[in-house]
Order: structure tokens, then sequence, then C-alpha cells
């Protein structure tokens, strides 16, 4: 299902940032981004950030027409903000889709890496902290343990081989999307990500990891709460029996 890149300048390819209170790094982003991609566009979902980040992206979006904003009336979660956005544009000109976050700790100046992944043939390409190439810059040491141990144990319950699962840094075709049919995905905190990949697997896509450095947030503090931790655990359990029991992972229990 890969198909030929347009070029590496970005022309056909999506951005989707999910933010709430990223004010003081979102205009940093985008310019970041087009410094890499000067033909691609971004979608900001902001979920009524009390900083005013949704007010400062407007204003951007005002003068520079690869720029979009979606308000949403709440912090409603990562998963949803990315449904959201990806289904408002299926029907458009793009063909390839990623997502990232808004708080820098995703390097645009990966992105060229992406489109040859799918130059290449991917269907969905993982920016990959736990390949050879990829780590994690400013972290402790329990952070680590807890990341890496989430993936693994994702992998071990799934059965999957993807090496970092939880990451938030992806990249999908517009097919690679529909197949996933993401009106029927359940999870909305970081499980989003393991979701998402898992789907595209048993859908027989190709699943394709590029190395990224994972940078720590430089402002503001992490989304993680325990709510998100338990949906996570929870999950992989739903998903790996629904794929014991024949059903696809799209079906409700």
């Amino acid at each position: 299902m890969g198909q030929q890149a347009r070029g590496s300048d970005g022309e056909g390819l999506l951005i989707v940032t999910p933010t709430y209170n990223e004010r003081e790094t979102i205009q940093r982003l985008l310019e970041a981004v087009f410094g890499v991609v000067p033909r691609a566009h971004v979608c900001v979902v902001d979920d009524a950030s009390p900083d005013g980040t949704g007010e400062v992206v407007e204003t951007i979006a005002a003068r520079d027409p690869r720029v979009r904003v979606i308000h949403r009336r709440a912090k409603l979660g990562i998963g949803t903000a990315y449904i959201e956005a990806f289904t408002a544009h299926l029907n458009g000109s793009y063909r390839y889709y990623v997502e990232m976050d808004a708080d820098l700790s995703h390097d645009p100046a990966c992105l060229p890496s992406f489109l040859e992944a799918f130059t290449s043939g991917a269907d969905v390409v993982v920016g990959s902290r736990n390949i050879p190439g990829g780590g994690v810059e400013g972290w402790g040491p329990l952070r680590h343990f807890v990341s890496r141990g989430g993936s693994l144990y994702a992998r071990l319950i799934l059965g999957v081989g993807v090496r970092d699962l939880t990451t938030g840094y992806k990249g999908y075709t517009r097919q690679a999307l529909e197949a996933i049919d993401l009106r029927s995905v359940r999870s909305n905190g970081y499980s989003f990500q393991v979701e998402t990949t898992y789907r595209a697997l048993r859908a027989g896509l190709r699943v394709v990891e590029v190395p990224i450095l994972f940078l720590d947030r430089r402002v503001g503090q992490s989304k993680m709460s325990s709510a998100i931790f338990a949906e996570a655990i929870v999950m992989m359990w739903r998903l790996r029996f629904g794929a014991i029991s024949g059903r696809k992972p799209d079906k409700p229990r």
C-alpha cells in the first residue's frame, strides 16, 4: 500500500498536533516544521487552553494558509484530538498524516525520514526511541524504566515486534487511516498509540520504525495521569482478547 512521495518539501503532508497550554512553544514548533517541510500543512487541535494557545494559533493562521486550528470546548484527550483532525481531513488532498507533540519533544528534523519511509513502501511510520539511532534525552532512570517497561508490556501481551508501541511521533498514509477505521478506535489516552499500531498490523499494513531522539519537554508539565495509565493497562488486554477470540480490534466486547 506504499506510495511514491511527492517530494521532500512536504507537499501532500498534514501534521496534526494537539495543544493544551502550549503558548510558549507552538510558534517555535511551526517555524521549525516549515523550515524542514515548507509545503506541509499543520492542524493544531486546541483543547480550550487557558493560556490562550488557541488564540495564538488563530493569529498565525490568519497570515499563513498552511496553518489551521480546531477549537474544542474542553480538555478531551489526545486520542479524540487526532481522530477529529484526521477524520476532518481525509477527504482533502493529503496523502500522508503525521502526529507529533507541540512541546518541542519531537524534532521536526526527523520528518524527512518519515517521508523517505513512505517512499519506500511504509503504510505506518513509527518514530522509535527503542531502535539503534533512537533514544531519549533528559529523562531520569525511573521514566526510562516506565517508558520501556510500558512498551515491553504491550509488546508481550499483543505479540508484536514493533519496539516502540507508545511513541506519539507517528505517520500514516491515507489508506492506512482508512484501514485502521478511526471512528471505532476506543482508546483516548496514550494507549491510542498502541491501539492504532496494533490495528495497522492486524490489517496487514507495513509498519516501519525510524529512529528519533525524544527530548524531554522544556516547558509545562506532562499530561500523563493515573486514569490514562490505567486505561493503557486495561486496553492491552481488551485488544489481546479481541484478537484471541477472532474478533477484529475495532469490535466492542
